[in-house]
């Protein structure tokens, strides 16, 4: 787990969230985290300051946001780089 996803954890976390790191699941692509708060669940994809975003990765957080699921990507230092028209989840 890197530094920035352990921050996001704890940032969501104290905020009340359960949080749930995805290591290894049916569907390559899906984002890092699962969080849940008041019976709504939300991914978040977290990626380091260097790192890019994947096409499957993209395909997934779509997928999820079309089935009124929130998913993002959050990258280190920049905030949410996908969608570029964000859902409705808490920035940091």
């Amino acid at each position: 787990m890197s530094k920035f996803q352990t921050k996001i954890i704890k940032e969501y976390e104290a905020e009340g969230y359960y949080v749930i790191n995805l290591i290894k699941t049916n569907k390559n692509g899906i984002p890092d985290l699962l969080m849940i708060k008041d019976g709504i669940a939300s991914f978040i994809e977290c990626k380091e300051k260097n790192d890019t975003l994947k096409t499957l990765q993209k395909f997934r957080i779509d997928q999820l946001n079309k089935r009124n699921i929130n998913a993002k990507c959050l990258q280190d230092e920049k905030g949410i780089i996908y969608p570029h028209s964000p859902p409705n989840i808490p920035e940091r």
